[in-house]
């Protein structure tokens, strides 16, 4: 069974950085494009940056472009996500997800693989 696993998580003030990782079991890790989401509360889940199979492609929500960055080390079957500059705003659990196609067409995607999330902090 497929199995994605974020960590990295933690309490830290605004300005910090911090690095999220997650790891893929149960699927051919570099066929899929991998994507991150975030929840904070009362608020619905949201796109947060997404890469394609080869790490050649990604795409980011506008309230994070220049701040944070998404890698991926297919060897490891690991993808991250670098944040820097965090705000409050970005209080969040974060989960990283894949869909079922390796296309490159993040906007028609159906995430269908999700994690269990890790919490952010980010205080003022």
């Amino acid at each position: 069974q497929v199995r994605l696993v974020e960590s990295g998580g933690a309490l830290v003030q605004a300005g910090d950085s911090l690095r999220l990782s997650c790891v893929a079991s149960g699927l051919t890790f570099s066929s899929y494009p991998m994507g991150w989401f975030r929840q904070a509360p009362g608020k619905e889940r949201e796109f947060v940056s997404v890469i394609s199979r080869s790490g050649s492609s990604t795409d980011y929500a506008d309230s994070v472009k220049g701040r944070f960055t998404i890698s991926r080390g297919n060897a490891k079957n690991t993808v991250y996500l670098q944040m820097n500059s965090l705000k409050p705003e970005d209080t969040a659990v974060y989960y990283c997800a894949a869909p079922n196609t390796a296309r490159w067409d993040p906007t028609s995607y159906e995430y269908v693989y999700w994690g269990q999330g890790t919490q952010v902090t980010v205080s003022s």
